[in-house]
């Protein structure tokens, strides 16, 4: 499977999920890399996608080629997830505009390596606040109004990364770990309110920023020893199956671990 490149792939072929026409889903970080191929596929379905980023010409650049393939023009905020006073604030005045979240996608993340001596108490803290306590608190921000409205879905952007101890990786794996806990508890503590949340896992997902800073042949053939399936995924696999936990036709489905590695979590982990 060759890699996708600007403008960004919706898979044509895909299925189609009726339930997520005219629906409001929310996606933070979604200016680019994964977030951006979860925008462009709702946006595809007919949802009435927003999203929240920092990279304004990124995010603009999207929301315009969106528009040029004919899709509806998503709604787009620069917010910062860690302030997470001024990130509820623009949750709730996204809600006034658009009406209630009825799937919000907890994406926004960065994967930044660091050793264990090269972290400090107030980087700890950073990789938190980035990676997991926005999280937390757009759902708290949201579930009132997904309540009220009948319900929803809410998906928790993980990494097998956790699943298969990366060195080099503390704060974001402690993070991402913790996130497949919060996806558990919220499920059990939501449900009565007819809110799902599940945390969607990716694997090893070529995007532009591993492109620039990591991806050469020998970390492609590493990746592909380890994995069952032989060929990269990329940011598409991701959000074709959050489509799936997005639309009503997952909702029996909260509380889990729904993993999109082509394998590669459990090979690591057998061998």
């Amino acid at each position: 499977m060759s890699d996708l490149s600007p403008p960004l792939p919706v898979r044509p072929e895909g299925a189609r999920f009726p339930s997520l026409r005219e629906r409001v889903v929310f996606i933070s970080g979604g200016g680019s890399g994964i977030g951006a191929s979860l925008v462009a596929h709702f946006a595809a379905q007919g949802a009435r996608v927003a999203f929240c980023d920092l990279d304004e010409s990124a995010s603009e650049a999207l929301c315009a080629q969106l528009a040029g393939a004919g899709l509806a023009r998503p709604t787009w905020f620069r917010c910062d997830v860690r302030d997470t006073s001024h990130y509820q604030a623009q949750l709730r005045a996204l809600e006034s505009q658009l009406g209630a979240i009825r799937v919000l996608i907890n994406n926004a993340g960065n994967d930044q390596r660091h050793s264990l001596q090269e972290l400090t108490p107030e980087y700890w803290d950073e990789c938190l606040a980035v990676n997991l306590k926005h999280h937390v608190f757009a759902i708290q921000a949201v579930a009132p109004g997904m309540a009220a409205a009948g319900g929803g879905s809410i998906i928790n952007l993980g990494s097998v990364s956790w699943m298969r101890g990366r060195p080099n990786l503390v704060g974001y794996t402690a993070s991402k770990a913790a996130i497949s806990g919060i996806s558990r508890t919220l499920a059990r503590e939501l449900g009565e309110k007819n809110i799902r949340v599940n945390a969607l896992v990716p694997g090893a997902i070529v995007t532009p920023r591993q492109r620039a800073l990591w991806r050469d042949p020998e970390e492609d053939r590493k990746f592909l020893d380890f994995q069952c399936l032989k060929y990269r995924l990329d940011a598409s696999h991701v959000a074709r199956t959050a489509l799936f936990l997005g639309a009503d036709d997952s909702d029996g489905i909260t509380g889990q671990n729904i993993i999109v590695d082509a394998g590669l979590a459990q090979v690591s982990v057998a061998g």
